[in-house]
């Protein structure tokens, strides 16, 4: 998707913004902005007002930047968090690494993986297409009752009645993977009748987000992994 700016672009976000570590909450904002430094997702960046130095310790400078370890009692976080002083746009900004802190909140909601973009948007449609769902010939499941979920910029997904899912090809997945619009995934291999494995193919979240909590529970298969039709048509 090409962005309508371009970057790195810089928005103020206008929510308390608050960063949990070791206990305590290193950042507590109503001053935070969005940056695009690619054109996927948005990151949170600071003033440096925002953090206590006392947190910080040098860690490495770079052409553009000084890198620090994010230092709270007997926790450490290399490298975790970037001030830019170099970049005409970023200069006096930092940001922390998303996955060194404990939680990230947004007024009081838990966010994921990365700030949301205000530029994307989830839909979720029910529909009564016919999907059928094979790999290596054997056939795994088959709706008319999906509901397609549509995000902007990425391949729409197929959600499934697991009751339309042949179960018992199905082995629960120690695998999980968190979506800023979605929630948590969990996963399931498929083992087909010859034995043969095909980890991490399907997912499901048990408790979505409220903009996805029609997909609750429901089944969605890896499209380039397996084969699908739809409404006889197969997919590419």
């Amino acid at each position: 998707m090409t962005m309508p700016f371009t970057k790195p672009h810089i928005e103020d976000r206008g929510r308390r913004v608050r960063v949990l570590f070791n206990g305590r909450f290193i950042v507590d904002t109503n001053k935070a902005k969005l940056v695009w430094e690619s054109p996927y997702y948005p990151t949170y960046y600071f003033v440096k007002s925002d953090l206590d130095p006392s947190l910080l310790r040098e860690f490495e400078k770079l052409q553009d930047a000084q890198v620090y370890d994010l230092v709270s009692g007997d926790r450490v976080a290399k490298g975790a968090v970037t001030e830019f002083t170099g970049n005409k746009e970023l200069a006096g900004l930092f940001k922390v690494a998303f996955p060194a802190a404990d939680a990230w909140f947004e007024e009081d909601e838990k966010i994921f993986v990365h700030p949301k973009d205000p530029y994307k948007r989830v839909d979720v449609l029910q529909s009564s297409r016919n999907v059928r769902v094979e790999i290596d010939g054997v056939e795994i499941a088959k709706t008319n009752k999906p509901r397609f979920l549509f995000e902007t910029s990425l391949r729409r997904r197929t959600y499934m009645p697991l009751t339309d899912v042949r179960l018992d090809f199905l082995r629960p997945s120690e695998t999980t993977t968190a979506c800023p619009y979605k929630g948590v995934a969990n996963y399931y291999n498929v083992v087909l009748p010859n034995g043969k494995i095909h980890k991490d193919v399907v997912w499901y979240y048990r408790a979505p987000l409220a903009e996805c909590i029609q997909i609750t529970g429901m089944a969605a298969f890896y499209d380039e992994k397996v084969d699908v039709w739809v409404d006889g048509e197969k997919q590419t």
